[in-house]
């Protein structure tokens, strides 16, 4: 079983920066690929990163290449999402998860919300105009 805790949600203005974490439990942790997904109001769950047991292989959505960075810290068990360049249009909860595939070049499930284990229970982020 993993357990995942999201945190470092708020408030912020457009062209600001965001950091989230995932704090996860468990011994697993290290062997499993952890993304981030999001749900703004209205909206369908959508992909925004994912990573590699070892942090070889990253996946951005279109949509925040460029201004969001995923990485992890294995001997802490976390996994951050850092979000510079916010825009209105990021506001949504954000969602953390883990799945026990290995992520490779060439993957494909990784998007898809439903292939996924565990999930957090998400963190809010307001983008202000």
């Amino acid at each position: 079983q993993v357990q995942l805790v999201e945190s470092g949600g708020g408030l912020v203005q457009a062209g600001g920066s965001l950091r989230l974490s995932c704090a996860a439990s468990g011994r697993t942790f290290n062997s499993y690929t952890m993304s981030w997904f999001r749900q703004a109001p209205g909206k369908e769950r959508e992909f925004v990163a994912a990573v590699s047991w070892n942090s070889g292989v990253t996946y951005y959505a279109d949509s925040v290449k460029g201004r969001f960075t995923i990485s992890r810290d294995n001997a802490k068990n976390t996994v951050y999402l850092q979000m510079n360049s916010l825009k209105p249009e990021d506001t949504a909860v954000y969602y953390c998860a883990a799945d026990s595939r290995r992520l490779m070049y060439g993957s494909t499930w990784y998007a898809y919300g439903y292939e996924y284990d565990y999930w957090g229970q998400g963190t809010q982020v307001t983008v202000s105009s």
